[in-house]
């Protein structure tokens, strides 16, 4: 299978070795993608630096999309001590983002905002891949 040439991964660059989150790439077999793959807003980025720091499970958010919710995908995020062979890494609002090639596929162009509203707050995915979404922004369909 020939490798192709995507507007969101630069796939002339590859390290060799596992490194730290504040080098790109960070794992052999990682690519270095960009924010036309997925775009982290000023909020969500400090948001996230904030959990990643609280929540001491890793220094990588992993955004992935599942099977499953109302409308049959849903996003995933969690986060992750390091990249798996394969993962596109982005640095988007100062947070390393990981994304697994497959769920590159649907999230392209998607932007990630976060808002501390008492009502409709918390993080808010905007696909430009959806056709449909359930209201709680969860899930969607292609």
């Amino acid at each position: 299978m020939r490798a192709r040439r995507d507007s969101c991964v630069d796939m002339t660059e590859t390290a060799t070795a596992p490194v730290p989150a504040t080098a790109i790439p960070a794992a052999t077999g990682v690519r270095a993608g960009n924010e036309n793959l997925v775009r982290l807003t000023p909020p969500a980025g400090v948001k996230v630096l904030a959990l990643i720091d609280r929540e001491k499970q890793g220094e990588f958010l992993r955004i992935a999309i599942t099977g499953g919710g109302c409308n049959g995908l849903s996003y995933k995020m969690k986060f992750v001590p390091a990249p798996k062979t394969g993962d596109i890494l982005v640095r988007t609002a100062d947070v390393p983002v990981l994304v697994d090639s497959k769920t590159a596929l649907y999230l392209k162009g998607t932007v990630l905002d976060y808002s501390s509203a008492m009502v409709a707050g918390g993080f808010k995915f905007s696909n430009p891949n959806a056709k449909a979404s359930c209201s709680c922004g969860e899930s969607f369909s292609v």
